[in-house]
């Protein structure tokens, strides 16, 4: 996993690890896939799987984002003292190549955070889709999904 990661992430890898992200994507495409029919889960259109993996990848990079903004971990005593914080979330619904997403944004308290995945006033995305399926396939980790979404949207997120 620390080739794949090393892959991923643009820096060299020892050969070979190309095959073995080859085998990992199509090893999780399949168990995706098998689990979703299992759950009775459809792949695409409402309530389906890209649906709920693009709402996770979506509320997962806010986080990170707020993160970053705030300079601090959720919980973490750093945050008391300061002025910004967290202040919950909000539901918003964004447009996607796969349908309507209701998604919960996360706020601050000074309103201060902007962020780039989904910017302030945003309903539409474009491209999310392609997005999703290709961290899917990659079996990202949380750090490893910031990167890819560094690669794609230019976003300046820390791990």
């Amino acid at each position: 996993m620390y080739r794949i990661a090393e892959t991923i992430a643009g820096e060299p890898a020892a050969a070979g690890a190309q095959g073995a992200a080859a085998v990992l994507d199509e090893e999780l495409a399949r168990r995706l896939v098998v689990q979703a029919k299992a759950d009775g889960v459809s792949l695409s259109g409402p309530g389906g799987m890209l649906g709920k993996l693009t709402k996770m990848a979506l509320e997962t990079t806010l986080e990170a984002e707020r993160t970053a903004h705030l300079g601090y971990e959720a919980h973490d005593p750093a945050g008391r003292d300061g002025g910004d914080s967290r202040n919950g979330t909000r539901t918003k619904t964004v447009v996607t190549e796969i349908g309507l997403l209701q998604v919960d944004v996360p706020r601050d308290r000074d309103a201060s955070v902007a962020p780039r995945i989904v910017a302030k006033r945003q309903r539409r995305l474009d491209g999310v889709a392609d997005l999703v399926v290709s961290l899917v396939a990659k079996g990202l980790t949380a750090g490893e999904v910031q990167a890819h979404l560094a690669e794609i949207y230019g976003t300046d997120l820390s791990r």
